[in-house]
């Protein structure tokens, strides 16, 4: 009698940290980012699925600190991370509210498209992510009270800091390999402030000669 073959073990997969997302069918063509508060240890904060990439996320981060919230870095943080427990499936236009109208027009180039939150879950706990469990999400930004830090390696390595100052309008390059501590910002112009602090002295006018040059003789 042959001998009994017994059922192939199958061991069962390793269940998904609690902080990561559930994975969807788009997850190859998102640039998932989180949104974060410092910590003792690094940060913690909130997911968002579309579009992370520097030069989207951060014209809409800036203006939003500087008008909607008007300065008020922890309002920002718990609007983006308290008020949506398992994240944001998009960040949108609705964080240009208060802006100047050109400012808007500018950023949001005449589309009019809200943040999207996914759900909220009251039995399930927030989705949270800090420096631990955050090595599977492409761009970081975390909201210190000076500016922001941009990681392009969450999980693994730190970013430099934006100032709240930094013009919004600036054109930033989304290259990872560019935003490192020790670098400067990408930008292909230098980010400025969109307020002076205060009016330029006219330059000196240059004298106006006492009388006109002779004429070059000319030669044959």
């Amino acid at each position: 009698m042959a001998p009994r073959r017994h059922p192939r073990h199958r061991p069962r997969p390793h269940a998904a940290p609690p902080a990561d997302p559930p994975r969807r069918q788009e997850d190859s063509l998102s640039t998932r980012s989180l949104i974060a508060r410092p910590t003792a240890t690094g940060y913690a904060g909130t997911y968002v699925h579309w579009d992370g990439y520097p030069s989207h996320h951060l014209p809409l981060l800036l203006t939003a600190h500087r008008h909607r919230f008007a300065g008020d870095t922890e309002a920002l943080a718990a609007y983006l991370i308290d008020d949506a427990p398992q994240g944001w499936s998009s960040l949108g236009t609705d964080l240009l509210d208060g802006a100047p109208d050109a400012l808007r027009d500018r950023l949001a180039a005449g589309r009019d498209r809200p943040g999207k939150r996914y759900p909220a879950r009251p039995t399930v706990p927030p989705l949270i992510y800090t420096e631990r469990t955050a090595s599977r999400l492409n761009w970081g930004y975390v909201l210190h009270p000076h500016g922001i830090e941009v990681i392009s390696a969450p999980g693994v390595e730190r970013g430099p800091l934006v100032a709240w100052s930094t013009d919004p309008r600036v054109r930033l390059r989304d290259n990872p390999g560019l935003w490192n501590p020790d670098h400067p910002i990408p930008a292909t112009t230098p980010p400025q402030t969109t307020a002076r602090t205060g009016t330029p002295a006219p330059a000196a006018a240059r004298p106006a000669p006492t009388s006109a040059p002779a004429p070059r003789a000319r030669s044959h």
